[in-house]
């Protein structure tokens, strides 16, 4: 197959590469991560006027008519940068929550809204039983008149501090571990009822633990059926594990990157360190992770598209074991190669590293996904 990029998606990834060489040195993240918000609202402005964020959206609410694709180039260059705007919540997830589950009125409201930067999107559907599990839910969703009441609690609600409204999965029927019963809602951030802890990540970003209390939203807030939720969820994450995928690979190409540079130039006992065969060996084992890791995003992202669930949902769970397994090398490979200077915090390879590890977690990690394929 023929994997090589088109004009417009190599002028996009050059675009972005740019971005990221200009705006995402070391020293600005950090000053980025220790603001108040956490991000910048001048590089999502930028990202708006750039059409980045209508890149996957439909022609006929503002987008660009893009898709898969053109997520995983942007999300990959992201992943080199370390960059921590809410695109992943705001735009893979939410936007693709709103094309899958919205209807015409909404998405023709808030699409639009989405592209040109005026809107932000969370997702809230961990909670403190349900570990990796999307299914387990125990928000409840009561039927109040025309609408519904919500209480429960989410956690890990990741960039829900700048987000104006926030997808929160409940539970209108059945038990609190069952596919069926789960409806998804449009939320108001500053709903009466709803209140929010908000705190740095070990990575970088921002999330929220979310307490909801007697929130009331109309029906008009359900996004998808009524107790049908799951598919949704299930197809929308998939859509974010594999830019999750994307992202780790960008990662992954700077440690190794920067790895092989260092080993060349760090001179020990006379020679540069690249000259020691067990080093040399040590490099292409990274190298060749590296290169795995791409193919199974590759992969994944190719199949997304695909019409048999069962089929997806095996491409998904297959990146993200090989996904965690080759970021978890790669990272380790990076900081014992570059010494005591590789655990400090002033050095990048710690950074990176940080963000593979989360990224692992996200949606559940290597070992959870290796048994959901193996139960498929």
């Amino acid at each position: 197959m023929d994997f090589s990029l088109s004009e417009e998606q190599q002028l996009l990834k050059d675009s972005v590469q740019r971005f990221v060489r200009e705006e995402y040195e070391l020293e600005s993240r950090r000053k980025l991560v220790a603001s108040d918000a956490g991000y910048s609202e001048e590089h999502w402005a930028m990202m708006a006027e750039l059409g980045w964020l209508a890149v996957a959206l439909p022609e006929e609410y503002g987008g660009i008519g893009g898709g898969p694709v053109e997520t995983m180039v942007l999300m990959e260059e992201f992943g080199r940068g370390l960059v921590v705007e809410p695109y992943l919540a705001s735009i893979v997830l939410g936007g693709n929550f709103l094309m899958a589950g919205g209807g015409n009125e909404l998405k023709t409201e808030l699409l639009p809204k989405l592209a040109a930067g005026e809107l932000k999107l969370a997702f809230g559907y961990a909670e403190r039983q349900s570990r990796f599990d999307l299914n387990d839910v125990e928000t409840k969703a009561e039927k109040n008149g025309g609408g519904y009441v919500l209480n429960g609690q989410k956690g890990v609600v990741y960039h829900a501090a700048c987000a104006d409204k926030i997808i929160v999965s409940a539970r209108t029927s059945g038990g609190s571990r069952e596919a069926g019963g789960i409806t998804l809602f449009l939320v108001d951030n500053n709903a009466d009822g709803l209140s929010r802890r908000d705190y740095p990540t070990v990575d970088g970003l921002r999330a929220s633990e979310l307490e909801l209390s007697g929130v009331a939203v109309g029906a008009d807030a359900v996004l998808g059926e009524v107790d049908n939720g799951a598919a949704l969820m299930e197809t929308v994450v998939g859509h974010g594990i594999a830019s999750l995928c994307a992202e780790a690979v960008g990662c992954m190409d700077v440690l190794q990157e920067t790895t092989n540079e260092y080993l060349k130039t760090r001179v020990q006992f006379g020679v540069p360190l690249s000259k020691f065969q067990v080093l040399q060996h040590r490099m292409v084992d990274m190298f060749m992770e590296c290169e795995q890791a791409r193919s199974m995003c590759y992969m994944v992202t190719l199949k997304l598209d695909d019409e048999d669930p069962v089929e997806r949902a095996k491409a998904v769970s297959a990146a993200k074991v090989q996904i965690g397994n080759s970021g978890r090398y790669v990272g380790q490979q990076s900081v014992q190669l570059h010494g005591g200077m590789g655990m400090t915090d002033e050095l990048h390879v710690g950074h990176y590293f940080k963000r593979l590890t989360m990224i692992d977690t996200m949606f559940g990690n290597k070992d959870h996904h290796l048994k959901r394929y193996a139960d498929m």
